[in-house]
């Protein structure tokens, strides 16, 4: 079986995470710059089997769309023309950087620590949003 990468798209940051090739755990993986995700995924694509692709769709609360709601079906449908050997699905992120920083907290990081490294936060939200994908299979 092929793994699953995550995605959270962000403005700057975007965090990643993989489950292992029998699809049972959710690793937080990286946090890259925005602008370098086209090349990482390339690159990670030619090393690792990947069979889908989940990408953190944003919503608001009330279900409206939020500032990143289109870059990320952008992003959706770029990844699926690139890849279309690979499955690539939105799954809800709503409340998954609240539940990351709970985590984070739960883990015994710092205060100072989980500022100083917003990264982590990304990589831990992706994480989820993996569970969120693989708990529904």
């Amino acid at each position: 079986m092929s793994r699953v990468l995550a995605i959270d798209l962000g403005t700057k940051r975007t965090g990643l995470a993989v489950s292992d090739s029998l699809r049972i755990t959710a690793n937080p993986f990286q946090t890259i710059p925005t602008k370098d995700l086209d090349l990482f995924l390339k690159n990670y694509f030619e090393k690792e089997e990947v069979g889908t692709i989940v990408v953190g769709y944003p919503k608001s609360l009330d279900g409206k769309d939020t500032q990143m709601t289109q870059p990320t079906i952008r992003l959706k449908e770029k990844l699926a023309k690139a890849y279309p050997d690979k499955k690539v699905v939105l799954v809800d992120e709503r409340f998954t950087s609240k539940m990351a920083m709970q985590s984070m907290i739960a883990m015994g990081s710092k205060k100072k620590d989980r500022m100083e490294k917003a990264g982590n936060l990304d990589k831990v939200s992706a994480a989820i949003i993996l569970r969120t994908y693989l708990d529904q299979l």
